[in-house]
Protein backbone atom coordinates (compact mmCIF):
# COMPACT_ATOMS: atom_id res chain seq x y z
CA UNK A 1 0.00 0.00 0.00
CA UNK A 2 2.63 2.24 0.98
CA UNK A 3 4.24 1.84 -2.60
CA UNK A 4 1.23 2.48 -4.48
CA UNK A 5 0.89 5.74 -2.15
CA UNK A 6 4.51 6.67 -3.43
CA UNK A 7 4.07 5.90 -6.84
CA UNK A 8 0.90 8.47 -6.99
CA UNK A 9 3.15 10.97 -5.09
CA UNK A 10 5.87 11.16 -7.33
CA UNK A 11 3.20 11.60 -10.61
CA UNK A 12 1.48 13.96 -8.42
CA UNK A 13 4.56 15.90 -7.95
CA UNK A 14 5.29 15.37 -11.57
CA UNK A 15 2.15 16.89 -12.73
CA UNK A 16 2.65 19.90 -10.48
CA UNK A 17 6.03 20.35 -11.80
CA UNK A 18 4.48 20.42 -15.83
CA UNK A 19 2.04 22.62 -14.68
CA UNK A 20 4.43 25.47 -12.81
CA UNK A 21 6.98 24.67 -16.12
CA UNK A 22 3.85 25.26 -18.65
CA UNK A 23 2.64 28.65 -16.26
CA UNK A 24 6.05 29.40 -16.48
CA UNK A 25 6.27 29.26 -20.41
CA UNK A 26 2.91 31.02 -20.54
CA UNK A 27 3.63 34.11 -18.65
CA UNK A 28 6.95 34.80 -20.72
CA UNK A 29 5.01 34.32 -23.68
CA UNK A 30 1.99 37.07 -22.38
CA UNK A 31 4.27 39.60 -21.74
CA UNK A 32 4.19 40.99 -25.40
CA UNK A 33 1.64 40.62 -27.65
CA UNK A 34 -0.51 37.75 -27.58
CA UNK A 35 0.08 35.43 -30.50
CA UNK A 36 0.28 31.67 -31.23
CA UNK A 37 2.99 31.04 -29.30
CA UNK A 38 0.75 32.46 -26.61
CA UNK A 39 -2.27 30.70 -27.05
CA UNK A 40 -0.48 27.40 -27.76
CA UNK A 41 1.37 27.58 -23.86
CA UNK A 42 -1.67 28.89 -22.68
CA UNK A 43 -3.93 25.46 -23.92
CA UNK A 44 -0.70 23.03 -23.14
CA UNK A 45 -1.53 25.05 -18.76
CA UNK A 46 -5.27 24.20 -19.53
CA UNK A 47 -4.53 20.77 -20.46
CA UNK A 48 -1.82 20.27 -18.03
CA UNK A 49 -4.58 21.69 -15.13
CA UNK A 50 -7.41 18.93 -16.47
CA UNK A 51 -4.73 16.32 -16.06
CA UNK A 52 -3.90 17.24 -12.41
CA UNK A 53 -7.64 17.47 -11.40
CA UNK A 54 -8.28 14.36 -12.53
CA UNK A 55 -5.34 12.79 -10.78
CA UNK A 56 -6.14 14.39 -7.87
CA UNK A 57 -9.43 13.19 -8.01
CA UNK A 58 -8.71 9.35 -8.79
CA UNK A 59 -5.79 10.24 -5.75
CA UNK A 60 -9.00 10.75 -3.19
CA UNK A 61 -10.90 7.98 -4.33
CA UNK A 62 -8.34 5.83 -3.72
CA UNK A 63 -7.13 7.24 -0.77
CA UNK A 64 -10.62 7.22 0.87
CA UNK A 65 -11.28 3.30 -0.22
CA UNK A 66 -7.98 2.02 1.19
CA UNK A 67 -9.11 4.32 4.58
CA UNK A 68 -12.48 2.65 4.66
CA UNK A 69 -10.87 -0.89 3.68
CA UNK A 70 -8.67 -0.29 6.69
CA UNK A 71 -11.07 1.09 8.82
CA UNK A 72 -13.23 -2.53 8.10
CA UNK A 73 -9.97 -4.45 9.60
CA UNK A 74 -9.99 -2.23 12.46
CA UNK A 75 -13.69 -3.23 13.31
CA UNK A 76 -13.34 -6.70 12.97
CA UNK A 77 -10.12 -6.84 14.61
CA UNK A 78 -11.92 -5.35 17.58
CA UNK A 79 -15.03 -7.72 17.23
CA UNK A 80 -12.89 -10.43 17.14
CA UNK A 81 -10.31 -9.57 20.21
CA UNK A 82 -12.73 -6.87 22.22
CA UNK A 83 -10.24 -7.37 24.98
CA UNK A 84 -6.99 -7.16 22.97
CA UNK A 85 -7.91 -3.51 21.44
CA UNK A 86 -8.56 -2.51 24.98
CA UNK A 87 -5.07 -3.42 26.06
CA UNK A 88 -4.06 -1.29 22.59
CA UNK A 89 -5.81 1.49 23.47
CA UNK A 90 -4.84 1.51 27.08
CA UNK A 91 -1.48 1.09 26.13
CA UNK A 92 -1.33 4.10 23.15
CA UNK A 93 -3.20 5.86 26.22
CA UNK A 94 -0.61 5.53 28.51
CA UNK A 95 2.02 6.55 25.89
CA UNK A 96 0.32 9.53 25.07
CA UNK A 97 0.18 10.68 28.90
CA UNK A 98 3.78 10.27 29.42
CA UNK A 99 4.93 11.94 26.39
CA UNK A 100 2.19 14.54 27.31
CA UNK A 101 3.40 14.60 30.99
CA UNK A 102 7.34 15.22 29.94
CA UNK A 103 6.18 18.54 28.51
Amino acid sequence: MNEAVAAARAELVSDLKAIVADSEELLQATKGALDARAAAARARVEESVRAAKARLVELDDEVAAQVKQVARVADGYVHEHPWGAVGIAAAAGLVVGVLVARR
